[in-house]
């Protein structure tokens, strides 16, 4: 087939769109398909055009839905689709109704979607592989917050908790990703200068991170809000510890009953589950345990699979 992936992050961008985006052409083309990769629709013979965001790729599913009416067409829901724009539009987004098949990265988001709308879903699951980090820093407890800084993020949760912690630990926040919205560099500076257990070194290239990640101790995830937060895939396949606020895409992942998981917004609650995997080896083991179990599911095999039997819905009959 000849798949056309639209993304309206750009080139470089490390945002999740674009890893996604990346990552489902080189798998695409593993499969022997032709795959383009940009962030507009250049036009030309397209089979299945593929487009990452409701909102801002709505303008090129809509002209390429006007000028191939018999091609195929898949839309990939965002966290911000689905917890921003979805419920303001009180669930009529014009891309949602326009594209052949959507696509969500969570199982979870099902249930923001109408009866109507949830024929034409598929779930695909994010996948990871894991990059050896090395040991553990044996001097310092070290967690990660690996995102980049948003308000929708809570980027200084985990800061705020690791104050709460008693002089003895030796638990350090590290947090790695680009400030992208106004004042959040100068906050993350002046709070890496002002709190002991607290650093931020900016962005990183990928594979950096992602070493950082499989040494770490812990994953400290914030966010208010995400449609399938790729960075616990990565942390699943790393069998890295998680902890994370109860989101409804977390849960999808994790399980509702997963043991790491907090109230949004919580620094109590978060400085409480710190303390417990510093210091309670046997609970910081039973969340390893856990994400053991859950490392099969975000699997790039599994993830191939799933794009392979969408095209295959997608495929006219012969």
């Amino acid at each position: 087939m000849r798949i056309a992936i639209v993304t309206h992050a750009p080139r470089g961008s490390r945002s999740g769109n674009r890893i996604t985006a990346l990552r489902w052409a080189a798998m695409l083309r593993r499969a022997g398909h032709r795959v383009t990769l940009d962030s507009r629709w250049r036009g030309g013979a397209t089979d299945v055009l593929v487009v990452l965001h409701a909102v801002h790729g709505a303008e090129e599913l809509a002209r390429f839905c006007a000028e191939n009416p018999a091609g195929a067409s898949v839309l990939v829901l965002t966290g911000t689709d689905v917890y921003v724009d979805l419920p303001a539009a009180a669930g009529r987004l014009p891309a949602l109704e326009l594209a052949t098949r959507l696509v969500v990265l969570n199982p979870s988001v099902l249930d923001a979607l109408d009866a109507r709308q949830r024929e034409r879903a598929s779930v695909v699951l994010q996948s990871a592989r894991a990059v050896d980090g090395g040991d553990p820093d044996p001097d310092r407890f070290e967690v990660l917050v690996l995102g980049h800084l948003r308000a929708i993020k809570d980027p200084f949760l985990a800061a705020r908790a690791a104050r709460r912690l008693p002089e003895a630990s030796r638990l350090m926040v590290t947090h790695v990703g680009a400030a992208l919205e106004e004042g959040l560099a100068r906050r993350a500076a002046a709070e890496s200068e002002g709190n002991p257990r607290y650093r931020w070194l900016g962005e990183l290239p990928r594979r950096e991170a992602l070493a950082r990640l499989d040494r770490a101790r812990a994953l400290v995830v914030t966010s208010r809000n995400e449609g399938g937060p790729g960075v616990v895939t990565e942390a699943l396949a790393c069998t890295t510890p998680v902890l994370c606020t109860r989101i409804p895409a977390a849960e999808g992942l994790l399980g509702s009953d997963y043991p790491g998981l907090f109230p949004v917004g919580d620094e109590v609650e978060l400085a409480r589950l710190l303390a417990r995997i510093e210091g309670e080896p046997a609970f910081l083991e039973t969340l390893r345990s856990r994400c053991l179990d859950l490392r099969a599911s975000v699997s790039p095999e599994r993830e191939a699979r799933a794009l392979a039997e969408l095209l295959a819905a997608l495929a006219p009959p012969s």
